[in-house]
């Protein structure tokens, strides 16, 4: 099976920038670098991934774009959108030729309307000149801001990493599904279908996500992609197979077109990789 895989993580304990995973993530604390995913992931025919930030620092996104691998299709990099040079520093890394996207840590921030600010406008515009997409790592108390993010910002592509971390531990559906669902209606909103285990409590087998799954499928269609979030699933013991049959069971039967549409064609369209 084919896979471009939307969302992976490469770090290196104590290397530029870095601050998490610590100690306190015994499972994920250790280096992990594009061997390391070869390695776990080498059964599959993997076209290309998608190497996203994990720190919020400029000296890390400066080594991410030092990393020559042919698995790194794209990258999405950090940039301080309320920082006076942000302009400056987003349409320098614009010039790599595999940058596509940015990604603030909004869930790590307070001020759940901190997207809101008019202070970004200009990194915004800036993204937009240079076609870079944004990544929004948010929590579903982001929701409605993030519909008004969008609105605001028609020409911004926008994808919604890990489903916005819908509180499946609790088994709660709502008000996340009807919010995601409005997104949804939003022609530069997509979203990835990644990072859901980790939300689960531990005891969660990963048949608690079906009516997640098959929800997000409802509203994106098309603009849905999967992705591994690997490593960090490694964080409740799952290794990159596991995510990959539980996705396979989570949809059913589907045709091998979609299927592949999931895996392979709606993250080459949204992150513009050609493979």
């Amino acid at each position: 099976m084919r896979i471009v895989d939307s969302h992976v993580h490469f770090w290196r304990i104590g290397g530029p920038g870095h601050v998490w995973p610590d100690a306190d993530w015994p499972l994920l604390h250790r280096d992990f670098l594009p061997a390391d995913l070869h390695a776990e992931a080498g059964g599959y025919d993997r076209a290309g991934a998608v190497l996203v930030q994990a720190q919020p620092d400029d000296r890390d996104t400066d080594w991410m774009l030092t990393l020559d691998d042919p698995v790194i299709r794209a990258m999405v990099g950090w940039v301080e959108l309320s920082h006076p040079a942000a302009v400056d520093r987003i349409a320098d890394i614009a010039r790599h030729p595999k940058l596509r996207g940015l990604r603030p840590m909004l869930q790590g921030i307070a001020d759940t309307e901190w997207m809101l600010r008019a202070d970004l406008t200009p990194a915004i515009e800036t993204m937009v000149a240079h076609g870079l997409r944004f990544d929004a790592l948010i929590q579903p108390r982001h929701l409605p801001t993030l519909h008004r993010f969008a609105m605001r910002w028609p020409t911004l592509p926008i994808v919604i990493d890990h489903a916005a971390k819908p509180h499946v531990a609790q088994g709660e559906l709502d008000p996340w599904r009807d919010e995601i669902a409005a997104l949804a209606t939003l022609p530069n909103v997509w979203c990835k279908l990644s990072g859901l285990r980790t939300e689960q409590a531990p005891e969660q087998p990963y048949a608690a996500l079906r009516p997640y799954v098959a929800h997000l499928r409802a509203c994106f269609g098309k603009r849905l992609m999967w992705g591994s979030d690997w490593p960090v699933l490694r964080q409740v013991g799952d290794r990159y197979a596991d995510w990959v049959q539980a996705t396979l069971d989570l949809i059913g039967s589907v045709s091998s077109d979609e299927r592949d549409r999931l895996f392979v064609g709606a993250t080459r369209e949204f992150y513009a990789i050609d493979v």
